[in-house]
């Protein structure tokens, strides 16, 4: 794997991931009154799963405004 593509992987697993996790805990502990337990935690990890990937994966990747933003 080269190295450009295992620090895409980082930052996908730790910006993406862990970041959107929290991100997801920290908005349900101040909008509802459950309980952050395991199950929660991993509801909050799947919810961000999609979302890392779309950002850090498709939206970060060097060519991707190239091309979407083609002319002609």
């Amino acid at each position: 794997m080269r190295h450009l593509n295992k620090l895409r992987l980082m930052e996908f697993l730790i910006v993406g991931l862990l970041m959107g996790t929290i991100e997801d805990l920290i908005a349900i502990s101040f909008a509802t009154d459950a309980t952050l337990d395991l199950r929660v935690v991993f509801v909050a990890f799947f919810v961000a799963l999609p979302f890392a990937f779309i950002s850090e994966i498709i939206v970060d990747h060097p060519l991707f405004w190239q091309k979407i933003l083609r002319k002609g």
